[in-house]
Formats: structure tokens, sequence, C-alpha cells
């Protein structure tokens, strides 16, 4: 059986910016974004990619039209193979009736009412429904899809199937939290040998949603909101632990079936009034980095609060001893460190498509059945494009009157000259084999520096990277030696970049780049048969350094997609202050550099 599941709509970011008003990047934050394709052939998932990745368009909630045909390309199959087009949005007509009644039994003037439904009919008619998905399918792709064949899996059931298979199907309790789904933000519930029981009582709906919240925070802090909360993440750690909460004061209320509510306006202007209120702020006050990183701080601790909150109420209901986490609010690694080692679960999951990615794999492994997945499937996030040594080389011929480059024997040649050019204080871009998926897998689109080096950080954000000073950088390190360098509590492995651990005392003056301003570090574990060059370049750089773990950063810059092709890679390298490329078994330097 062959599915491809994908996500996207042509036409969202227009209807966004034209019946709702949302400008720039924001008309692709809504609804479709993080747009992607993933195909699954007999229960084992065997390509995805990120539209943004190939189209070159961040975040875009563009119909996956690249993404789609790479799938399939890779994979050798044709349109008219596959079985089942799996689509992770089911708008359906109970869910289009649930959108009407809370517009009507909203408390807006008659007049508002009438506009909204309006705009959210024009939305639903054009996009959402079952109808629109279908047409934008065959425009986009020119192929007359059989009706039958398309399965449209509600949002929040994609996010946990993905994470499910991604675990291994094991029985788990779980949590999916993002800033909405169709209707809801938020669920929980058991999985038990593949069936899925909601607890049913402890939904939040969307108008009450923790990611919309922390969305709102964003902006108010000048951020983009659904894009850049893991900056508001980054900025919580220089606030002390807050003597009391504003928000969880006047804005959220828990209740006891393990659901919330949260009362703030939707309109900007409303609620930047709220939290100038709260927070005693005003538009110059926005730009102190004190304020700013008190208003995070309060932020970061009403979002652990509230994820506390609901796992009390889980660990009540589920006698399962292993958390999947998933949804937007899953990216939030302080959180989920904290979730963990505060609770009775022994184990926790998130994977590494967590946000919406992974809604195209989640709603293709639905449809191909979780039962299927075959037992020797392996768990890799490195499922998409990869470049053999003519396509680098014709690549780097195109580049020859800009860079020069030295080719290595072997992988073990390539691992020991890296280590020795990260030995020093450079800056190295690392291409290699198929392209990560999702934004808490790294290692075959990096960016490498040596920790040991305090100011490396630094030199990275203002000179390669162009972003914020205060944002940290997370290290790699091989699984095997991840115990001894950082306190990994419940722990063994963390491939994913999606939980902190404090650095162990006697490594923080070692590895200094690599520890955040609160002593912890996001690390990422790798080991032979995850990453084999990775764990390779590891062994080299620490037999001979004795710094046990790189720094390690996607590589792009601040608004670029992360690079996918050789080109990309060029483009990038060229662009900064990267000392050196090492793409596949090739040494790159800039001419005249």
């Amino acid at each position: 059986m062959i599915v491809l599941g994908y996500n996207g709509f042509t036409r969202g970011a227009e209807l966004f910016g034209r019946l709702f008003g949302a400008t720039g990047v924001g008309r692709n934050l809504l609804v479709g974004h993080d747009a992607a394709a993933a195909l699954v052939i007999d229960g084992e998932l065997v390509a995805a990619v990120e539209e943004e990745r190939l189209s070159r368009v961040k975040k875009t909630s563009d119909f996956p039209e690249h993404a789609i045909k790479w799938c399939l390309n890779s994979a050798g199959v044709d349109l008219d193979q596959v079985d089942v087009f799996a689509f992770p949005w089911r708008f359906s007509e109970v869910v289009g009736e649930e959108m009407i009644a809370q517009i009507c039994d909203s408390d807006l003037p008659v007049t508002a009412k009438f506009d909204s439904l309006r705009r959210t009919g024009e939305l639903y008619t054009d996009m959402l429904s079952r109808d629109a998905v279908y047409s934008d399918f065959v425009q986009r792709t020119g192929y007359e899809l059989d009706p039958n064949k398309l399965a449209l899996v509600p949002h929040h059931l994609a996010h946990l199937m993905c994470g499910a298979y991604l675990a291994g199907g094991d029985d788990a309790a779980f949590l999916v939290s993002d800033g909405r789904a169709e209707t809801l933000s938020s669920v929980m519930g058991e999985l038990r040998n593949g069936v899925v029981r909601l607890f049913d009582e402890s939904t939040v709906d969307m108008a009450n949603s923790l990611g919309v919240a922390y969305g709102r925070i964003t902006r108010y802090l000048g951020f983009v909101p659904n894009n850049d909360e893991y900056k508001v993440m980054g900025l919580a750690a220089y606030a002390p632990p807050p003597q009391h909460n504003p928000l969880l004061e006047r804005v959220v209320r828990l209740h006891e079936n393990g659901s919330y509510t949260i009362s703030i306006p939707p309109d900007p202007e409303s609620y930047y009034a709220l939290f100038d209120s709260l927070f005693g702020g005003d538009s110059k006050k926005r730009e102190e980095f004190d304020f700013r990183v008190r208003v995070a701080g309060l932020a970061q601790h009403m979002v652990e609060a509230v994820t506390a909150h609901q796992l009390r109420t889980l660990t009540a209901a589920s006698s399962l001893d292993t958390l999947l986490f998933e949804g937007g609010l899953a990216l939030n690694c302080v959180a989920n460190t904290k979730m963990l080692e505060r609770s009775s679960f022994t184990g926790m999951e998130v994977s590494f498509g967590a946000s919406d990615p992974g809604v195209a794999i989640g709603a293709a492994v639905y449809t191909a059945g979780l039962r299927n997945r075959p037992a020797d499937a392996v768990t890799t996030p490195y499922l998409g494009p990869s470049y053999d040594d003519g396509q680098v080389l014709d690549t780097l011929a195109e580049y020859a009157d800009r860079v020069e480059w030295q080719e290595e024997p072997d992988a073990a040649a390539v691992a020991e000259r890296t280590a020795e050019l990260l030995a020093e204080k450079n800056v190295v871009g690392w291409f290699q084999g198929r392209a990560e998926f999702g934004p808490r897998a790294l290692g075959n689109r990096s960016i490498l520096a040596n920790p040991a080096f305090p100011d490396i950080k630094d030199i990275i954000n203002l000179r390669v990277k162009h972003r914020e000073p205060f944002r940290p950088f997370a290290p790699v390190v091989l699984e095997s030696e991840a115990p001894r360098v950082f306190e990994m509590g419940k722990k063994t492995s963390s491939p994913y970049m999606t939980f902190v651990f404090p650095v162990r005392k006697e490594y923080r003056e070692r590895i200094p780049g690599a520890c955040h301003v609160d002593g912890t570090a996001r690390i990422q574990t790798v080991d032979e048969g995850r990453n084999p060059a990775l764990a390779e370049l590891l062994r080299a750089f620490t037999a001979r350094t004795d710094v046990p773990c790189l720094l390690n950063t996607s590589f792009n810059v601040a608004g670029e997609p992360i690079v996918c092709s050789p080109r990309d890679a060029l483009e990038c390298f060229l662009a900064t202050e990267i000392d050196y490329l090492v793409m596949d078994r090739f040494v790159v330097t800039k001419k005249g550099g």
C-alpha cells in the first residue's frame, strides 16, 4: 500500500491576507504552515521533505507541489500508483456548523457577526472544505484524482500519529497541544493497541489556545507569532523565577478536569493594552531588554504551569508509563524537561516532526495503519534529498570563480580534516547525506563550531546567522558521552533537541559556547546508527581536543530555510562568514579568503 501525506493550501496566504488582514510572513502562519509531503510504502516511511526546503520560502503554507514531486520521484512512484492521498485537516460539515455556531453565539455586534460569517464562509468554501481541498490538489498537480482516494485526517490525530509512529507505535498516554486544529487547541488521552481513546472532558477549544496566547505575547515582544516563540523561550532563561505571575492570576483559569480558559482579546490593539496593564509596559518599555526578559519569563512560566496542570490530570487518568507530546507547544524544550522530571511518567517522547511539518507524516501513517508499521522500520529524520559526488562537483564547478576545494579520499579522512579545522576557532558548514525533516533534527545540514571558545556563540550569531545575540546554540554529543557531560535525568538520549539538560559543573568552563545563561543546553545526541558521519566526526574531534561535543546549529541565516541542495549551501557559505564548507567529501574554501 502506498500513501502520500501532504499539508498546504494554494490560497491560504492570499485568503488570510485579504479576509483577515494577515500581512507579511504572518499570511503563512495560520493554517497549512510548514507545508510538507511524506511517502509511506507498505507501512514504512521512506521519504519526507518540507516544501520550504525546495521552494526556498520559509514557513510556506503553499500547496507542497515540489515536495510531492520529490517524494514520489525519490521512490520511483507515479501518482497513479498511490493508493491514498492523506491530508491532515478535516473541516467536515459538522466542523463547519461549529464554526457558524461559535460566531453566532459570540458577543460580537450583529453587523460584525454577519461580516465574520461572510469571511469565514468564503474561507471554508474556497479553501477548507473537502471540495476545495480536492480541487486544490487537481489544479496544482494536473492529476484527475479519484475522490475516493482523498482521505482527510483530523489535525490533532495527524500530530498524534506522527509521534506514535516515530516512537515505535507502543502504548502511551498522549498530549497534543498547538495553536489550533479544526476547532480545538489541545487534546489528551491514551493510545492502546493502536486504538486512540480521547479524554473528551479535558479537551481545550480554539478560543482558549495556550499556543495562541504564547503567540500573542510573542508579537507583543516584537517577534513573529507562530514562528518566533523559541526566541521568547530563549529570553526567558535570563529571568529569575517569578514571585507571582499576573498571567496566571488574571488571564488563565485552570479547571479540575484538566482543561483551562484563557481570557485574552483577539485583536492586537486590545491585547497590547491588556499586556501593558499586566506588565507595566508601553511602546518604549517593550524595546528594553530587561522588560522583554521579564515578560518572556512570565510567558514561559505560564506555559509550564498550564502543561503541568494538564499532566496532573493525564497521569491520574492513565496507568501508562510513557507520554507522547506533540504539537507546536512540544517544541518548548524547557517545559518538556520539567514536564517529564516532575511527573510520574518514566519516559517521554517528542518527535522531530512534533510541529506542523509532522502532520504530513502523521496523516500518511494513520491512513496506512499504525499497526502495519514494519518491526524493523528505522526511525530517522534523514528523509529528504541527497546529492551524489557528481552533483556536488557539478555545482562546485559553477562557483569555481569564487571557491576552491580539496577532495578527501573517504569518510574517515573527512572526519579527521573537519576535526582539525574545528579544533581552531573556525565555523564550518557541514553538508552530508539526506536532508533532515523538521525544525529539531540537525546533523546533515548543520553549522558546527568548537564550544570551548567563550565568544563562539557571539561570532556565529552576529557574523554568520545574523540573529539576536541572546540566542543560544545547541551542542551535539555522542549518546554514550552525554551522561558524562549533562545531567540527563530520566532521559538516556535526546536525538531531536526537544529537551534541555543542565551542563555538569565540571564541564561548564570547558564548553562555555554551548551553555545557555542558566547553565543548561538543548542537546542533540547521536550514535553510529543514527548518523555515522557525524558520530565519526565527534570521535575524531574529541580525540584531538578532549572537548566532548560540538556546537551545532541549522545551516541557514535568519529568515531563510535550512539549506537543502549544494547550491543552497554554497550561496549561504558565500553570503556569510562561515570559514569552511565540508560538502560530501569536499572541503571548500573561499577564493581570496
